[in-house]
């Protein structure tokens, strides 16, 4: 990450970072200044275990000397002056205050491999870059008995002192204009694991990367036009990949970024990213020889019944109703579900329902059996606010639709915390019909005020651009259906009438037209 060279020095201590693990020690009390989006010990923790379980290994990376910002806005003393994203190794002060930063952390960590990052750093420093990677991994492996891995970076004989990184240190090459992974590292005696940006992916939008894996790659990535495999690093000249079985090809691994911004897109959304390539990656990876037709004739049959996991947020329903409830069955506590799927709600003692429609006010929770349906839904109710009061209207595991939120009445949809928001305020004192609708990567409300018969359609979109001064405008969001419940507890105080809730499988195409049209210019830093 290069920072506007414009911005004030107050601008960089305010720009966004992020270091995505919370501890409380007080030896770096301040690091972690945005607890909200990082992980505490026991959420990381319960990560790993799940992960482990499943045969995947989480390997750690706690990213330095270079995009740093977060620790050399935590420590600005700490900056390299001419890059103020970087760490100065030669401040007496940069290793030990790492060497902290790890001492923190590694009791977290299960993997036998941690990563120092150690990607991009400044061309004039390879000395002192050496000396850093060097340094860290011979602190890690005598204290923790840990394997160390970087980033490709500087090729060997680049340093000017006659200095290398250890052989003891695995490099993950990414790209070749950093180095020749088979010439550089390998025939050199480093292990390398293979990132090679054949397979990089940017969530969302770039303007050179894809935002999903390659398909056709996969299946006919190999200079002789065969399938991919770890050892080939370059597609179009053998003579840059080892042979098959060097021993100094530690495996394959694609990379997904987020390089436009933290609010430019949703973890979900990195799942369908992953979703159709990952496992044929996985075949070839392992030497399988499925090909791409028998691939698909299979994926989506095997994707379903993968245990212990329903990513694709899947409700089992008899008809394309998944849930209804018109509320002309409820009593005191339970809402019937008219869909014939069995999906009863139960409602708190904060609610009402009179002649079919539930009064909603502060602390009113339906709860249902359900948590969010993924993508390819419409959920239509119908909604009378009595008062301007923000509020949620629907909360479930992935998301959560509000009528407003803090000072601002507008509806959004709030997922992994980020959220998005539309240009519209559901109008207080009269019934709008409503439909939330998600059809592959977007997701759009159609309103119809009650009894008209004109449909106004607002596409839930983002503004990303955060790491430079080029912006793009109305980009789709894929957000799941919120069904977890209606209504919200803990104080959360929207106030109104509902009614004819009801959630389908599928939604009308018609809205799929109605995409805004995607805008790329330059804005100044603000």
């Amino acid at each position: 990450m290069n920072l506007n060279p414009d911005l004030t020095y107050q601008e960089k201590l305010d720009y966004y970072s992020a270091f995505r693990l919370n501890s409380d020690d007080p030896a770096i009390a301040g690091l972690n200044k945005r607890a909200n989006e990082s992980y505490y010990h026991s959420a990381f923790e319960n990560m790993q275990q799940k992960c482990a379980s499943r045969g995947v290994t989480i390997i750690p990376e706690i990213e330095a000397p270079g995009h740093a910002l977060v620790i050399t806005q935590w420590k600005p003393e700490l900056a390299l002056s001419t890059d103020f994203t970087m760490l100065n190794i030669s401040n007496p002060e940069t290793i030990p205050t790492m060497k902290t930063i790890w001492d923190t952390f590694m009791p977290w960590f299960h993997s036998k491999t941690v990563h120092l990052g150690a990607d991009e750093y400044s061309s004039l420093e390879v000395a002192e870059y050496n000396s850093y990677v060097n340094t860290m991994h011979d602190y890690i492996l005598s204290k923790y008995n840990k394997n160390v891995r970087i980033w490709g970076t500087f090729r060997p004989g680049a340093a000017t002192d006659g200095s290398e990184v250890s052989t003891d240190i695995s490099i993950q090459h990414w790209e070749f204009f950093e180095d020749n992974p088979y010439f550089d590292y390998i025939q050199n005696n480093y292990s390398v694991l293979n990132s090679d940006d054949q397979f990089y992916m940017v969530g969302k939008w770039s303007g050179s990367y894809p935002q999903s894996l390659n398909m056709t790659r996969i299946f006919y990535g190999a200079p002789d036009g065969g399938p991919t495999a770890p050892y080939i690093f370059d597609k179009f000249n053998a003579t840059n990949n080892p042979p098959r079985d060097s021993p100094y090809v530690l495996g394959q691994l694609p990379a997904l970024w987020n390089d436009m911004g933290p609010n430019s897109t949703s973890v979900i959304e990195a799942y369908y990213s992953l979703r159709e390539g990952l496992p044929a990656l996985g075949d070839k990876q392992w030497g399988g020889d499925l090909l791409m037709d028998e691939y698909y004739s299979i994926f989506e049959t095997l994707q379903a019944v993968i245990p212990g996991q329903n990513l694709d947020r899947r409700i089992p329903s008899k008809s394309s109703t998944i849930l209804s409830y018109d509320f002309s069955s409820s009593n005191s506590k339970a809402v019937k579900d008219k869909s014939g799927n069995g999906y009863h709600g139960t409602m708190n003692s904060k609610c009402s329902v009179k002649s079919s429609v539930l009064t909603l006010k502060s602390g009113c929770e339906v709860a249902t059996p359900l948590t969010s349906k993924g993508r390819n839904y419409t959920l239509s109710f119908s909604i009378k606010p009595t008062s301007s009061t923000p509020g949620t209207l629907f909360s479930g595991s992935a998301s959560t639709l509000k009528a407003g939120n803090g000072s601002i009445d507008n509806v959004m949809l709030i997922t992994g915390g980020t959220p998005y928001i539309l240009n519209y305020t559901l109008p207080v004192g009269a019934w709008t019909d409503v439909k939330l609708v998600g059809i592959n990567n977007a997701t759009y409300l159609a309103v119809t005020p009650e009894g008209s018969k004109k449909e106004t359609v607002h596409e839930f979109t983002i503004v990303i651009g955060i790491y430079s001064n080029s912006f793009v405008w109305n980009l789709p969001m894929a957000i799941e259906a919120p069904v977890g419940g209606i209504g919200g507890i803990g104080g959360d105080g929207f106030e109104g009438m509902m009614k004819n809730v009801k959630l389908v499988d599928g939604a009308d195409e018609k809205y799929a037209a109605m995409v805004a049209p995607l805008v790329i210019g330059v804005a100044p830093y603000t």
